[in-house]
């Protein structure tokens, strides 16, 4: 017999815990024994998913539909008040939606709890806590979602009223930069564990200094934010707006702890002129209770700091939902460049009412210019606004050209739409625009499709992120298409392959290679030592990139002896960068989930990728997309992609191979 609930004693007390739903087969069921009692739910209402969970690998969903229920039985009702809590995640922000919990008390059922405008979507962001009168015989969890979409639940736990008490108050940093104009930037978090269900403790100040900050300053304001159970950086509610009172800050505000872990961050907001090059860092000095107790963390703050960095778009500038697919480049007279898409109505990929945006600094990424859209094919509805997007930018270093190419989806004519055929209602086509006076002004869009695709082909585009220019001259993006039809080898339809696609008389004329594997997309490119083409590519396979190289422009290619071996590939976009004797490389260093944002330095032509150069420069979850470019002679930048925000950062050569 599986089980779903253990009967366990602590400290006199009762205590039903689930186990994730560890110990049940994946998928639907009508029917599920434990220790504790018994699950049921008519025949479509409910399963066991195997893909999304707070904790392990499983939980109960809900699925999809009007009035889907699952109810669990007590073997033994509960002869005492216990406590209900669990994990909940909605699974869309469509309507309609209901979630309620009902519980059985001499044969009949009354609503208890009503969720319908508290469970948040995604993330088992939202704590179910409801209390149970003794004797309580069954529960009955409801809801009403779209189809195809549900309620997910985990971490279910009934238990005894403990008195509450404070196990544990721990600091933690994960690597967060602290951005220049955005307004929430977490610097240290306390975590406070709790035990028991009983009176709960309130937090009603922390007292805050910011030893370690190179410049306090530069410091605008501190506030801190407190959440219940969710480890997310930055994550909550504005518990309070932090004070200066000699060399610290004192905030003020009331917080209800509850059972498990509760978390607090301390958040910078800083002046407009803070110094890229500085860090910042806090200490958490104390916690006050609201009956009079203060406890003090072992460690106040961990070991580290938070770089500076500059947001360069936010969510909701000059009207935008996302900003998303980093460019960055560095012209001839050193300034910096980035092109990204302006995503109007929602975080979506092409199609959609998509501009390709420009953002241009000229001291190193300190400061950036308003945005400029450079690309725009028009807003039709019809015509799915006729979106632009997936930038990629190159300089010719012959004539100070920047070249910026794009897709545009004419309708649904992008990833999934796009077919066979060269025009516009059949197939996305590849425009480029380009800028001869630094990037201040930009021509219209040049439409290359028929120059570079095969009819036969489904789709043509670029890398994305940014091209180079050769030692003798071509200029080069990365780029990628989805083949034909039929295959001999039972490919299928529109099997992607990354290539490149160059230019030798400055962008006059251009031409496209092969592919070099299947299966892969959005690719890098740079010249080695030897006048061939190392091209770096994102692997449908994931784990790791696909690495080959071409002494012939493509035209054929060779794997590189580290391909799918030496950089780690959760399948997403990378960046690639030649600076003199180095290989310099951004992804997610992970094989799965885009998180760990990390620089790489290879001094032997990528054969090797020390540990010792590997710099973490973002631990979040977020989009992962990244590109580099040369700030002077001995900085590096990067573009990166935070939640649908691009944010910039810029490091010492010196720093990230010491």
């Amino acid at each position: 017999m599986k089980r779903l609930f253990h009967v366990m004693f602590f400290a006199g007390s009762l205590c039903l815990r689930a186990e994730d739903f560890e110990g049940f087969k994946v998928g639907g069921f009508t029917s599920l024994e434990s220790e504790g009692g018994k699950w049921s739910a008519k025949v479509g209402h409910a399963e066991i998913d195997g893909a999304h969970a707070k904790g392990g690998k499983k939980s109960l969903r809900l699925l999809g539909g009007e009035g889907h229920s699952a109810e669990f039985g007590f073997k033994t009702p509960p002869k005492e008040s216990v406590v209900l809590s669990f994990w909940a995640e909605r699974w869309t922000s469509r309507s309609p939606f209901q979630f309620r919990i009902e519980e059985k008390r001499a044969g009949k059922w009354s609503e208890i709890y009503n969720g319908d405008k508290k469970i948040k979507v995604g993330g088992f962001k939202t704590l179910v806590e409801v209390p149970l009168r003794k004797g309580v015989e069954g529960l009955r969890f409801r809801a009403t979602t779209p189809v195809k979409s549900g309620v997910m639940i985990d971490d279910l736990l009934v238990e005894t009223v403990q008195p509450m008490v404070v196990e544990k108050v721990t600091t933690i940093q994960p690597v967060i930069p602290v951005l220049i104009l955005k307004k929430d930037n977490p610097v240290v978090g306390l975590q406070i564990v709790v035990k028991g269900r009983g009176e709960a403790k309130k937090v009603t100040s922390l007292k805050i200094d910011l030893k370690g900050t190179t410049d306090p300053g530069a410091v605008k304001a501190v506030r801190v934010l407190s959440s219940r159970g969710e480890m997310t950086a930055g994550a909550g509610e504005i518990f309070g707006e932090a004070r200066l009172s000699g060399n610290e800050w004192i905030c003020e505000g009331k917080a209800t702890l509850g059972s498990g872990e509760n978390y607090f961050w301390v958040s910078v907001e800083l002046n407009t002129n803070a110094d890229m090059d500085g860090r910042v860092d806090a200490r958490v000095l104390g916690v006050v209770f609201e009956d009079g107790e203060t406890l003090v963390p072992q460690v106040i703050s961990p070991e580290g700091n938070q770089r500076i960095g500059y947001a360069v778009r936010q969510r909701g500038d000059d009207g935008s939902k996302a900003f998303r697919i980093p460019g960055l480049a560095t012209t001839n007279k050193g300034t910096l460049i980035g092109v990204y898409d302006v995503r109007y109505r929602t975080g979506g990929d092409l199609p959609g009412d998509i501009d390709v945006g420009m953002s241009r600094s000229t001291d190193g990424g300190q400061t950036w210019d308003p945005m400029k859209a450079i690309m725009d094919m028009g807003n039709d509805p019809k015509w799915r606004y006729d979106g632009v997007g997936d930038p990629a930018v190159l300089v010719d270093r012959g004539n100070g050209r920047i070249w910026v190419v794009g897709t545009w989806s004419h309708g649904n004519r992008s990833w999934h739409g796009s077919g066979q055929g060269m025009s516009p209602e059949e197939t996305g086509q590849l425009m480029l625009a380009y800028s001869d006076d630094d990037g201040l002004t930009w021509s219209k869009p040049i439409n290359i499709t028929k120059q570079v695709k095969k009819p036969e082909w489904h789709f043509l585009l670029q890398g994305p992120g940014a091209g180079i220019t050769m030692k003798d001259g071509t200029i080069v993006f990365a780029a990628q298409y989805q083949d034909s039809d039929k295959k001999p080898d039972g490919r299928k339809k529109g099997t992607p392959f990354s290539t490149i696609l160059y230019s030798k008389d400055h962008g006059e004329t251009w031409k496209v290679g092969t592919g070099i594997k299947s299966n892969t997309t959005e690719a890098q490119v740079v010249e080695l030592k030897d006048g061939s083409l190392m091209l770096n590519c994102r692997d449908n396979r994931g784990g790791a990139r696909t690495v080959g190289v071409t002494k012939d422009l493509g035209k054929t290619w060779e794997m590189h002896p580290t391909d799918r071996k030496a950089l780690n590939e959760p399948v997403c976009m990378a960046s690639l960068l030649r600076m003199g004797e180095r290989l310099i490389f951004s992804n997610p260093n992970t094989r799965r989930g885009r998180y760990n944002m990390t620089i790489k330095v290879s001094d032997d032509e990528g054969m090797t990728w020390p540990d010792e150069w590997h710099t973490l420069y973002d631990s979040r979850n977020g989009s992962g997309y990244s590109c580099l470019a040369p700030v002077g002679e001995d900085h590096v930048g990067v573009l990166y992609e935070g939640p649908t925000e691009l944010y910039f950062l810029r490091f010492s050569i010196e720093e990230l191979v010491k």
